[in-house]
């Protein structure tokens, strides 16, 4: 089969790890009492900012899956499988260290706050986990289809059933992934569902990118589908509910954020794929190459990691909207700056990673 490059997959994750920069910095050192959800610019700004999460996990399905069935097809994917595993141990290891602070440990401060799980440890384990279901179903990617589709609306349908869990008598390290009560900010459930739909439209990518017009027609049924998804799945789920009388539809209906940002995440796809062929080699291309790095490096400039010293220990919710809009521009600009000429976060992590590995191995 052909390869094709998806240049429209690094726009996305650039423009992700964009609203994630300003958003962080935005919501961490603004003053509350510029909170003000009657204010259109607010909410404009609120809604967009809940799009980011939704399409971090979606894209990184897409991307990670997409690879695995590339590899499979070319007749050797076990090396991008031992990859994906470690990329994703390394993204959990990432994740847990981000939230350490070395100096106050040394100075008798110990708490279990880092072990909270963020966003990067969710995405590794979600990448773990596709690893499993690509290796129990890769001989037949219409049934890897079915059962990735199955999952990520079960995962949406059920989030009433654990939006509330706790299980303290798990270890507070597993619970973390499952129950919010501990301080973690993203748990395994509901988010693997994006990661499961992005892993979907892999499966669809990678049957018929090489088909004349599929590029067309998939922009068009990513636009049409996002928008019955952010106008009408509330009315769909009480629509069933009404035919089933399953309660559980109703409940997910009533709380419909799941569905409705999957649709927003559908026509971003849409916008940034009909745009691609503006978007070759470019900027925001390349932004998209380096979200790793992006990451870290916002972490610790804002959040103060390892050291306790961020921004957020100086600026913590006192910032006009003034401040706030002109810090979040030049923030973005220098973790950007830093991430393409002074950092090489990717190389010299997954190297020592490796190096690790490879010791334990031996």
């Amino acid at each position: 089969m052909q390869t094709i490059r998806l240049y429209f997959i690094d726009a996305v994750r650039a423009f992700a790890i964009l609203m994630m920069l300003q958003g962080h910095f935005i919501d961490t050192l603004i003053d509350p009492i510029y909170r003000d959800p009657s204010n259109t610019i607010y909410s404009i700004w609120v809604y967009f900012r809940g799009i980011t999460a939704p399409t971090f996990f979606t894209i990184s399905g897409l991307v990670f899956m997409y690879l695995l069935l590339r590899a499979y097809d070319k007749g050797d994917d076990k090396p991008r499988i031992k990859k994906g595993v470690l990329r994703g141990l390394l993204l959990i290891g990432i994740g847990y260290s981000l939230r350490i602070n070395i100096i106050g440990w040394f100075s008798g401060h110990f708490n279990y706050h880092f072990l909270a799980v963020d966003v990067l440890q969710c995405i590794g384990l979600s990448l773990i986990l596709l690893v499993g279901l690509h290796i129990l179903l890769k001989k037949n990617t219409y049934v890897l289809s079915t059962v990735l589709a199955i999952t990520g609306t079960a995962c949406f349908l059920t989030e009433p059933l654990y939006r509330e869990l706790s299980l303290p008598t798990l270890p507070l390290f597993l619970e973390n992934y499952i129950s919010k009560h501990n301080g973690s900010v993203f748990t395994i459930l509901p988010w693997f569902g994006y990661t499961a739909y992005g892993a979907w439209l892999a499966t669809i990518f990678f049957r018929h990118v090489n088909k004349p017009k599929f590029k067309l027609i998939t922009i068009i049924s990513f636009l049409g589908i996002g928008l019955l998804l952010i106008n009408y799945s509330s009315w769909f789920l009480i629509k069933l509910y009404h035919i089933t009388d399953f309660e559980l539809l109703n409940a997910s209906a009533n709380y419909n954020y799941l569905f409705t940002r999957f649709g927003n995440v559908l026509v971003i796809f849409a916008l940034f794929y009909t745009f691609e062929r503006f978007l070759k080699q470019s900027l925001i291309t390349k932004i998209g190459q380096k979200t790793l790095s992006i990451y870290v490096i916002h972490f610790i400039i804002l959040y103060g990691s390892y050291t306790g010293y961020g921004l957020k220990r100086y600026f913590y919710k006192s910032l006009t909207p003034g401040e706030a809009l002109i810090g979040a521009i030049v923030f973005m600009a220098i973790v950007c700056c830093i991430a393409f000429h002074y950092a090489k976060t990717n190389a010299f992590i997954y190297g020592v990673f490796r190096r690790v590995i490879d010791k334990i191995k031996h």
